[in-house]
């Protein structure tokens, strides 16, 4: 027994698995390249990888651009296999990173946090597979008109993600809360029904709150031809991030994973701390803020610095930061190899 291969495009994906792009500095180039070398799809997320911190305004924004460069290349590097990069479209500095990607020929590229509509025509290599991030199936039809009719063309492929993710989220609080599953189900039976309605049918691949076999077993039925898993790549030897980060995760317990309100103007969830509660109480952070990185951040009205706190937790400075994480956190309790997790992934999927 086998599990099917994710296709897109002229890409093969096997074991259908895409490693989630995870920011600040979290998915690198040494996670990455460890995912694509088991035959699944790594990923790098392109948001603040340079050490913008120490860095003015325009510097900032080159230093990270390099670093997105540098990753990329590393990446490539040390595997054969798929790689790719996520770019939010959020960032004030979309159109380069995408330029980025593109002149280093990765193999596909991951956009969401708002919806890509630009994105074919910043990309004029047609083997670079392009798939939008999305949270419901009426983002993916009208991503779906804009590309056809501005572009002549469809995604490669769709994320759909559940409310179970991590990170900023592109749901409404209340809708939060609740953590169920069943959101997730609905949304890709949901967008499968969309997706098919093309031809080819575009590949629908389920993410938020994906974590074991069975859980891979169940989007499949429901008709996604793939996953995307990131929490449980946090609890990696290979992930990019200080082992004090790691150890959030694994020391996390099912009342710790908090919905709070990021400065960017969407929810998040995150595993909460002293410094959670610090700005949950309304306490500040001053900074200063040169490199205006997302689009939806007003320097003069942030509580704190998103990406400096972010940047602090993969440094492993906790007292400064939080992690994001998705609501199966909890459920994390041993660092291993990325090959021992994609096995294991593998065989509870074939189990069941």
């Amino acid at each position: 027994m086998e599990l099917p291969q994710l296709r897109i495009g002229n890409l093969t994906i096997d074991p259908p698995i895409i490693q989630g792009g995870m920011g600040v500095r979290v998915s690198g180039a040494k996670l990455a390249a460890a995912v694509a070398n088991e035959g699944c799809a790594g990923v790098i997320a392109s948001v603040g990888l340079g050490n913008f911190e120490d860095y003015p305004g325009g510097e900032a924004i080159e230093v990270n651009r390099e670093a997105l460069r540098q990753e990329i290349r590393t990446a490539k590097s040390h595997s054969k296999g798929v790689i790719g990069v996520n770019v939010m479209v959020a960032l004030t500095d979309y159109d380069n990173l995408i330029r980025i990607a593109v002149e280093e020929k990765v193999n596909f590229i991951t956009s969401g946090a708002g919806l890509p509509f630009n994105l074919p025509g910043l990309v004029d290599d047609k083997d670079i597979a392009l798939i939008p991030i999305v949270s419901s199936a009426r983002a993916l039809g009208i991503i779906c008109s804009k590309w056809q009719s501005r572009y002549n063309r469809l995604p490669d492929a769709v994320v759909v993600e559940g409310p179970c993710a991590g990170g900023h989220l592109g749901f409404k609080h209340d809708e939060l809360e609740s953590n169920s599953h069943s959101s997730l189900d609905q949304l890709i039976s949901e967008t499968v029904e969309v997706a098919n309605s093309f031809d080819p049918a575009i590949p629908v691949i389920a993410a938020g709150g994906v974590y074991d076999g069975p859980d891979i077993i169940k989007m499949l039925k429901l008709g996604a031809s793939g996953v995307q898993i990131a929490t449980r790549f946090v609890c990696t030897d290979e992930c990019d991030v200080d082992d004090a980060f790691k150890a959030t995760y694994i020391n996390a317990k099912k009342g710790d994973v908090q919905i709070i309100h990021s400065p960017v103007g969407m929810p998040a969830r995150v595993i909460g701390n002293a410094f959670v509660d610090k700005i949950i109480r309304g306490e500040t952070v001053p900074f200063r803020c040169d490199y205006r990185c997302l689009k939806t951040c007003n320097p003069s009205t942030a509580p704190y610095c998103i990406a400096k706190v972010l940047a602090n937790a993969a440094k492993g400075r906790m007292d400064e930061a939080f992690a994001f994480a998705g609501s199966n956190v909890p459920r994390c309790n041993k660092i291993v190899s990325v090959k021992t997790l994609i096995k294991q992934l593998v065989d509870e999927a074939l189990a069941c």
